[in-house]
């Protein structure tokens, strides 16, 4: 009797849903005056770093009132480098009360934070983590709908995003989803001992599927893990982000980290493979220019509403981007997908993009490096650690060339070949 009672509620939950989605403005404008917000649920637990255990925890908005029986779910993820920040940050709290007055239920997480010592593989370590714990959020919010329905979530709108380390971490959950594609990071071993790709943080069995990524400042470690068929990501960025680069880049929270593709790769990469995307840059903004400021909070929010009333299925005249009532006078940028410009201030298109093949030999190498890029012209190389220290660098070269490494530490290096604007990374292991 409980399953069939369970199945009827779902039935006249998805009814109600499909008949008013959009109705009175919701989605578009704040319909709801207020928000209601339940603290610190717990949604699993796992092993930190050091090996501490942690009880993860999250904290839900709703708009107060709502008698809607299926709510979309923004899971909004703060930032901090991994290594700090909290579910109560500015932005995310933020995030969360707009888009709660608009009809949507939000959940600010907290996950697991901490890595040492500060280097790439314990800094990729700790990217898996938080991964690890989204995928736990998300799963709590199926398992609810499947059991108590305490939150009246519609689980084929739920959407992940965030700031900084928290849009990295959504960005990863969305597009990363083979072990293989880590291997350059981890050893299959390490993946292993860390729970794999969907962890043991909580709620096991239960989906991690999600329709949609909202990028704040974020970037992927590789934007080839974006793939046709993905699910549609909205991306915004300041094109003079020192922490994560715009573009193409070593994140440095204060100490080089790793290489990432930043939103701008992202975004020509979801036009190359044909997903769906929105890309709004902030020209001359830093890191996360939204948090604490008004006017950039306004536009950023205007620009997120307008994405996910697209994914609503929103056909309301009302409720159409040209037409919604904004809580602020703001313009973006219309962007194309097939090499018109984004802006004036990122005009490239998909070929320009491309990245740049050469090679290294030998590798592993012990003294002498050769390069050679495969296309003719004059190129630049740039040889770095895992830290981000430059340990080799020269331009305007020609044809091939021997690098003296006899100097430099064993280890391992990325080597970077720039040329016309393009450019390639391998990485390098010296013996």
């Amino acid at each position: 009797m409980k399953k069939i009672t369970l199945a009827f509620s779902l039935i006249l939950s998805s009814i109600g849903f499909t008949q008013s989605p959009c109705a009175t403005g919701r989605y578009a404008t704040d319909v709801f005056a207020n928000y209601t917000t339940t603290s610190d649920i717990t949604y699993g637990q796992n092993t930190s770093w050091n090996g501490s255990a942690t009880t993860l925890k999250l904290d839900v908005y709703q708009p107060t009132g709502d008698t809607e029986l299926a709510r979309p779910l923004l899971i909004w993820v703060h930032g901090g480098s991994f290594i700090g920040g909290s579910k109560t940050d500015g932005d995310v709290v933020a995030f969360s009360q707009k888009f709660a007055k608009k009809g949507y239920v939000c959940a600010s997480i907290d996950y697991r934070l901490g890595f040492f010592p500060f280097d790439s593989a314990n800094a990729v370590k700790a990217v898996v983590r938080a991964t690890q714990d989204l995928k736990a959020a998300i799963r709590y919010f199926y398992k609810d709908r499947q059991t108590s329905n305490t939150y009246k979530i519609d689980t084929t709108k739920i959407f992940i995003g965030g700031s900084s380390a928290g849009a990295i971490t959504a960005l990863h959950v969305a597009y990363l989803d083979n072990e293989c594609e880590i291997s350059d990071y981890l050893s299959p071993s390490t993946i292993t001992s860390l729970g794999g790709l969907e962890g043991n943080s909580g709620n096991p069995g239960y989906s991690t599927t999600v329709q949609g990524v909202i990028n704040g400042c974020g970037a992927l470690a590789r934007y080839s893990w974006l793939e046709a068929g993905d699910v549609p990501v909205c991306s915004i960025h300041g094109t003079n982000d020192g922490t994560v680069k715009y573009n193409r880049g070593i994140v440095n929270p204060g100490t080089p980290l790793m290489y990432l593709d930043g939103s701008r790769m992202v975004h020509e990469r979801a036009c190359a493979v044909g997903v769906e995307n929105k890309f709004y840059t902030f020209p001359g903004a830093p890191h996360v220019p939204y948090a604490g400021n008004t006017a950039y909070m306004d536009t950023t929010v205007n620009f997120i509403r307008d994405f996910l009333i697209g994914q609503m299925g929103c056909t309301d005249a009302i409720l159409q981007p040209e037409n919604a009532p904004l809580e602020s006078a703001y313009l973006y940028p219309i962007n194309y997908c097939d090499g018109s410009p984004v802006d004036e201030v990122c005009i490239a298109s998909i070929n320009e993009l491309s990245e740049v093949s050469f090679k290294i030999f030998p590798n592993p190498a012990s003294s002498v490096l050769n390069i050679q890029s495969d296309k003719s012209g004059d190129y630049d190389i740039t040889i770095i650690d895992l830290m981000g220290r430059v340990v080799y660098t020269q331009n305007g070269i020609n044809g091939a060339i021997s690098v003296d490494l006899s100097g430099v530490k064993t280890g391992n290096y990325l080597v970077r070949l720039t040329q016309n604007n393009n450019s390639g990374i391998q990485k390098l292991i010296l013996e």
